[in-house]
């Protein structure tokens, strides 16, 4: 495992670059649920499960944990992929080899020690890999579930992100934070006295069915807010512009008309306009029927 080499300086200006890049692609950002997990962060630690569907994901979860939720973040990342790109380390990417059972493990341990605080988060894309946003089931591995089993002061909150190309010229960017997740994470761990000998099964016993229980029930909460997503895009295709508020998604970035862009459009519409009623005509020259 590549611990994460978070230095404060480069973490402020690189995340001020991500925001700067999205900004500079995105014809709009719309967001839900952002407001609830600031609120949220500053009373528990959080461990923000999402899809991962993208190159940009890395910098929207950066942009996020910095500027929207005021965050200390951190994030699993491919320790191939770390290696190839270690100035992602000093923004809290940390890196795991998923072919490697005992990297899991180490990597399962040092994110539950960085959730010991309230303004800490961990990010986890759950499936490991890019995945089509659409593509059903999801197919979230167990770390995350993992994690939230022994980090058992950690909130966890479903993430959902989704880009999508609309009436216009840049593509929208849709993240949709959902409310905490409950899953059930099985009986306490019984005393050493007096307990029934029926509940002092071992723990390891326990532990895949508790996890497998956490698992899914984190799938099924980010699939809901992709859900979400999908039903937002749908209202915003059939309203005039773009709403300040669709569905509960309000845009907190919205770029500006290129002047320079309209003003040529307009002209190369006066250019090419006709002056006359057109007469149809067909090949070899004769004319059409004008029905």
């Amino acid at each position: 495992m590549i611990p994460a080499r978070k230095h404060r300086w480069f973490n402020a200006w690189f995340a001020a670059h991500a925001r700067s890049r999205i900004h500079g692609a995105f014809g709009a950002v719309l967001a839900r649920g952002v407001e609830a997990a600031r609120a949220l962060s500053a009373e528990a630690p959080l461990l923000l499960v999402a899809n991962h569907s993208s190159w940009w994901d890395p910098l929207v979860v950066l942009h996020v944990s910095q500027h929207l939720l005021g965050a200390d973040g951190y994030a699993m990342m491919n320790a191939d992929n770390l290696r190839r790109l270690p100035f992602f380390a000093l923004v809290g990417a940390f890196g795991v080899d998923l072919d490697l059972p005992s990297d899991g493990t180490a990597a399962v341990r040092y994110a539950a020690r960085l959730l010991d605080r309230p303004g800490r988060a961990v990010w986890i894309f759950a499936q490991g890999q890019e995945r089509p946003s659409d593509e059903r089931p999801l197919g979230f591995r167990a770390g995350a579930a993992q994690i939230a089993r022994v980090a058992r002061r950690a909130r966890v909150l479903p993430v959902a992100l989704r880009y999508e190309f609309a009436g216009e010229e840049r593509p929208r960017l849709y993240l949709a934070i959902g409310e905490p997740v409950a899953a059930p994470l099985g009986p306490p761990e019984p005393d050493a006295a007096g307990a029934p000998e029926q509940a002092a099964a071992p723990r390891a016993s326990r532990a895949p069915r508790d996890t497998e229980a956490v698992r899914a029930a984190q799938e099924l909460a980010v699939t809901a807010e992709l859900d979400r997503i999908h039903r937002a895009i749908g209202k915003a295709a059939g309203a005039e512009g773009l709403p300040l508020d669709v569905d509960g998604f309000r845009w907190i970035h919205r770029a500006r008309p290129s002047p320079v862009g309209r003003a040529a459009e307009r002209l190369l519409a006066h250019w090419t306009r006709p002056r006359e009623p057109l007469t149809p005509r067909l090949p070899g020259g004769r004319r059409g029927d004008r029905s």
